[in-house]
């Protein structure tokens, strides 16, 4: 920082994406600290992934979503005001009051207000169940209110759009059945044409969505669950809420009251470097009107950003139109338009591939001579858009048809041109990322350092690792510097040459005495194909601290106490045991979200009593501490349900029996619902089982985490005997292929073929492994016992649950508790405690 310049100050109004995007731009490229900025958040969290905002459901994690460096921490020149809003603007002055009183001179004022949800003017549209879908704000609200309608009640969203389906899926996640009230003929009309939209609403409503198109609201009213809301045909929906989604509107009324230029439709009116009618002040993102255009998108936004940054800096970069491509999972079912997608070009042409059977559907827009790639729209396979996008106004490398069809033309990455745009995000093109592997950037995160490219919404990532197949970079798939193996290839090793040990391996395999990476990864190997106690002889120096001590390490030094309840069932007297062990240990008692009942604060000496308590009444490791089954989570089916289809308590006991201590490359969830209600949650797990009328849905590859994923189909209607077939195989072929810690999501997305090839692995046996796969299985579920009891009846094992090996009866002194709350928490001696929050205080 320069104390001799002479600084201005930049006011920011909103601190959105695109206005954290202005900030982080300014700050990187005025590297003589020419610019002061003050930024107003009307909302109480610095800016977070808004674009992201459903993944917030069901987590309820809302740093999950904060984007990276969105407090400036240890930056002077950014000032950042939560809780503050801009209330007026002086433009003579040129300062700006805030909702605090303060009053804020400016040399700029950037505009970054975003937009505001429409909500159209239907009598009962102010009632205490309606919402919007904006904030995570929002999101609690309508939490809240789906808590208090109950799991099964009807949500009623109005509007079908992109984001009428975002939040008819979190209506869905949070266990309500939602009803999708459209006044045009199809879902997603902008982005969709009328093939597009049919196919859409069929994948939609298999999932259990109610889709009502070609119809308005006429009305909201109290209603015996909460509201009755009448549609334009005089149907009626009772429902536990309603979800505002019809369209936004641009946030400019502050700029309206200013005097400044706004456009017909809205939006503040800006040129072509974003100044408005006021040469000191500047509009960014969704409230600016680019030459009265307004673009509702977060690539464009980010895009206004770095011009304004630009032009702050004496820059004379021009807005150069945008790219309002879209590429969107909603609900598990690909969404994809791009250029020209209705075909409004003169002369234009529309080639379409519809598939009722599979459930796709392609259209590509091409010139008069179909030689030009004009714009497209993908349902249900969007797998190709990565590379047909940055075609748009290009010459098609092969017939329009073939690049569409499943036994066509592929499309590889050499047939883009170096400018075609690869990250719209942040206008990389094909080029530049070249450019970097040429520097020697020779993976993906080395190139998203380098570029910037894949490092917003990811869609481009695909066709990254394309770039860096075709410029014949080798990607090192070694294990660690100890192994030049991949995980898969060294599990192969194990299994072909019956190599026990550690030490034989890597005297024979590799190289050194092994790393805290390949390690704890060979020990995982060997426990997935062996029934051998994981403590045993050479095994237990290569564990990690939960798997060593078979307990999960907190943060003041203490464990947790996890023990297995098959399907969240427990005996009254394993109840009883676990209130005894609880209080005779001082132990906090916290129920899961998995169906089963954690102990908190044990020190490593008191868990093999603990468990000794436990194994007494019959109860056994929940393996949470493992890379390993964690629970199968379940609702309450046939049995107790009036909508229960299938006895989903009964399956979910049976697979967590069968699949109990099975040691996987990551831990493993699955989950079992009775019915397409989804009570269980089950498509957010790894396997995900939801019965039918016929049988059993069996949907695969669902996980949450800092990247949810929905569970896709794998097969449907099973019989009990098949669907434990078909889970067997995948779940073994997945610990036999997958690498270090890499969750099941990401391992199927990266398998070539997707989850057509593991259909034809799993379902039709394709590579002739079925039966080896079923047999290991076997071999598993009759070599199980419970590493406890193991550990209880071995002296030697036991030696090892000691704080301190030279005085084996001594307590850590340094763990501690505050037990002054409600809550007993743990105090971390030396360190600075955390406030945690207590529930009405």
């Amino acid at each position: 920082m320069n104390p001799t310049v002479d600084r201005k100050t930049a006011v920011v109004v909103g601190h959105g994406m695109v206005g954290h995007r202005f900030v982080e731009a300014l700050r990187s490229r005025d590297t003589e600290g020419r610019w002061q900025v003050v930024i107003l958040s009307e909302e109480p969290l610095p800016a977070y992934d808004r674009v992201g905002l459903s993944s917030y459901v069901g987590a309820w994690d809302a740093s999950a979503l904060a984007l990276p460096g969105n407090e400036y921490a240890g930056d002077d020149l950014v000032e950042l005001r939560l809780g503050q809003c801009a209330e007026s603007i002086d433009r003579e002055a040129r300062k700006v009051t805030t909702s605090a009183g303060d009053t804020l001179a400016y040399d700029a004022l950037v505009l970054a207000t975003g937009s505001y949800p429409f909500v159209p003017p239907v009598p009962g549209h102010d009632h205490p169940r309606c919402f919007v879908y904006r904030t995570i704000e929002d999101l609690d609200g309508i939490r809240a209110a789906a808590e208090a309608a109950g799991p099964g009640a009807s949500g009623v969203v109005v509007g079908g759009g992109l984001l009428g389906l975002e939040a008819a899926n979190a209506l869905r996640l949070l266990g309500l059945t939602p009803h999708v009230v459209e006044f045009n003929a199809r879902l997603m009309p902008a982005q969709v044409d009328e093939g597009g939209g049919a196919i859409l609403e069929r994948l939609v409503t298999d999932l259990g969505l109610h889709v009502h198109t070609g119809v308005g609201t006429s009305s909201i009213e109290s209603g015996d669950q909460g509201v009755q809301v009448t549609l334009s045909d005089e149907s009626v929906i009772e429902a536990g809420l309603v979800v505002f989604s019809a369209g936004v509107r641009p946030r400019d009324q502050i700029a309206r009251d200013a005097g400044l230029e706004v456009g017909p439709r809205g939006g503040i009116v800006t040129d072509l470097g974003l100044q408005t009618s006021d040469p000191n002040i500047w509009a960014i993102g969704e409230c600016a009107a680019v030459e009265g255009v307004c673009y509702g998108l977060v690539a464009p936004g980010y895009s206004t950003a770095e011009i304004v940054a630009d032009r702050l800096l004496g820059g004379a970069g021009e807005f150069p139109g945008a790219d309002m491509s879209t590429k969107l999972k909603l609900l598990g079912v690909d969404v994809a338009s791009f250029g020209d997608a209705h075909g409004t070009t003169a002369g234009a042409l529309s080639v379409v591939l519809h598939d009722a059977a599979k459930g796709t559907y392609a259209k590509l827009v091409v010139s008069d001579d179909a030689k030009i790639l004009l714009g497209g729209i993908l349902v249900g396979d969007a797998s190709a858009y990565s590379a047909l996008r940055p075609l748009v106004g290009r010459p098609l490398p092969a017939e329009p048809a073939a690049l569409i069809s499943p036994a066509g033309a592929e499309l590889g990455a050499d047939a883009l041109p170096d400018d075609a745009q690869i990250c719209s995000c942040n206008n990389v093109t094909k080029g530049a990322i070249c450019g970097a592997i040429a520097d020697g950037a020779c993976d993906i995160p080395g190139i998203k350092k380098c570029t910037t490219a894949g490092t917003s919404c990811g869609g481009c990532v695909p066709m990254i690792k394309k770039l860096l197949e075709q410029s014949g970079v080798e990607m090192s798939k070694a294990l660690c510097e100890h192994f030049a193996q991949s995980r898969a290839e060294l599990f192969q090793i194990v299994q072909v040459t019956g190599i026990r040990t550690f030490s034989a391996l890597i005297a024979k395999y590799g190289k050194g005495t092994g790393c805290d990476i390949c390690k704890p990864t060979v020990a995982s190997i060997l426990a997935s194909t062996s029934s051998g106690h994981i403590l045993d002889g050479e095994q237990a120096a290569l564990q990690d601290t939960n798997d060593h001590f078979l307990a999960n390490l907190q943060k003041n030094g203490t464990y947790s106490v996890v023990p297995r309840m098959p399907g969240g069932e427990v005996t009254a007297e394993q109840l009883i045991t676990i209130g005894e062990v609880a209080k005779e240990f001082g132990l906090y008692v916290k129920v899961t979200g998995g169906q089963r009942i954690d102990l908190f604060g044990a020190r490593v000496e008191q868990l093999p009593l603990i468990w000794k308590r436990l194994v007494d009444v019959g109860m056994e490791s929940g393996h949470a501490y493992g890379k390993s089954l964690r629970t199968v989570k379940s609702c309450v089916g046939s049995t107790w349900c009036r909508y229960g289809q299938q006895d989903s308590v009964g399956m979910a006991v049976l697979l967590e029996k069968r699949y109990r201590g099975l040691r996987s490359p990551h831990k493993l969830k699955l989950a079992v619902s009775g019915c397409a209600r989804e009570c269980a949650e089950a498509r957010g797990k790894d396997v995900g089982v939801i019965a039918t009328e016929n049988g059993w849905n069996l949907y695969v590859g669902g996980n949450g985490g800092l990247t949810p994923k929905h569970a896709v189909l794998l097969a449907g209607d099973l019989d009990d005997e098949t669907l434990i077939r078909y889970i067997d195989r995948y779940l073994m072929f997945y610990i036999r292929t997958a690498d270090r810690l890499q969750r099941t999501a990401p391992w199927q997305e990266a398998l070539e073929g997707g989850i057509e090839y593991l259909q034809q692995v799993i379902c039709e046996d394709s590579l002739g492994i079925a039966e080896d796969l079923e047999v290991a299985m076997a071999q598993h579920v009759a070599g199980y016992r419970d590493e406890w009891a193991a550990v209880l009846e071995d002296e030697e094992k036991l030696s090892r649950f000691v704080s301190f090996v030279n005085a084996p009866e001594e307590a850590d002194p340094t763990i501690s508790f505050d037990e002054t709350g409600e809550r007993k928490v743990p105090v971390l001696l030396g360190l600075p405690e955390v406030p945690i929050a207590t529930p009405g205080k």
